[in-house]
């Protein structure tokens, strides 16, 4: 027999492959049973949990966070699925239409999840997105326009309000929303990814003028809370497709 033969038919290099196999199979099958840690598939039910189907299932597992609160993972009993929408169509994978204000409904572009609506939290425990009238150690760049006081348009041209002032996450060190104030006299938010900032005016394409007011308010005035930063994006991201009915049409 040649260097490295256990017997005439099994060598090391071989059992070194079948080893290499195992564990191969052995990561695959850890991964997918954590794919199903957070509940997929999800359930299509408007006020259920998430559905934990499909093998592997893992074992609960506890988290405990830093504030002392435990997050059991996956929990069947967590509030997902909350949405107002129905099937288009009655076989298994039909697109789901909403329900009653677009907007509103957490689905397609205006899909949302159920974070904790809680603040998130600098290291050392203040809640890490405010308005600059709190932070006042943070201010606009010289060479950037400053939006407060300039006037907000929707995607229809006419004028939605005025920014009042800036919402600046401490931790990454960047802008993240614009609060203004409606025609209606609304403080509501304005998530920065969605504005157009210019020397005329603050322009928004995702919504018209008039819906601005349904925007989702936040429970505190100088505090906004994961799960409203879920809700108010969601708001926006739904108005890119439902704000006007044109929208919902083929561009060509």
């Amino acid at each position: 027999m040649e260097t490295g033969a256990i017997t005439q038919y099994v060598d090391v290099a071989q059992l070194v492959l079948y080893a290499f196999w195992i564990f191969f199979f052995g990561l695959i099958y850890y991964l997918a049973r954590e794919n199903h840690r957070e509940g997929y598939p999800m359930d299509p039910g408007r006020d259920k949990g998430p559905k934990i189907t499909g093998a592997p299932v893992p074992k609960p597992k506890t988290y405990k966070l830093h504030d002392g609160r435990e997050v059991h993972a996956p929990d069947p009993h967590r509030p997902d699925g909350r949405y107002s929408a129905r099937p288009a169509h009655n076989w298994n994978g039909a697109p789901i239409e909403p329900e009653g204000d677009p907007l509103l409904a957490g689905v397609g572009p205006g899909a949302w999840a159920m974070r904790a609506d809680t603040p998130d939290l600098t290291h050392h425990g203040d809640p890490k997105i405010v308005p600059m009238r709190v932070a006042a150690d943070h201010s606009v760049a010289v060479r950037d326009t400053d939006p407060r006081g300039l006037p907000v348009y929707g995607g229809d041209g006419a004028l939605a309000g005025h920014v009042v002032d800036l919402w600046v996450d401490r931790m990454e060190m960047m802008f993240r929303y614009l609060e203004m104030q409606t025609r209606g006299g609304r403080r509501v938010l304005i998530p920065i990814m969605f504005a157009r900032i210019k020397r005329d005016g603050v322009h928004v394409h995702a919504l018209m003028a008039d819906q601005f007011e349904g925007v989702p308010a936040t429970r505190h005035p100088e505090q906004i809370t994961m799960l409203e930063e879920e809700r108010i994006p969601a708001f926006f991201g739904a108005g890119l497709l439902y704000a006007s009915p044109e929208r919902q049409e083929p561009l060509f």
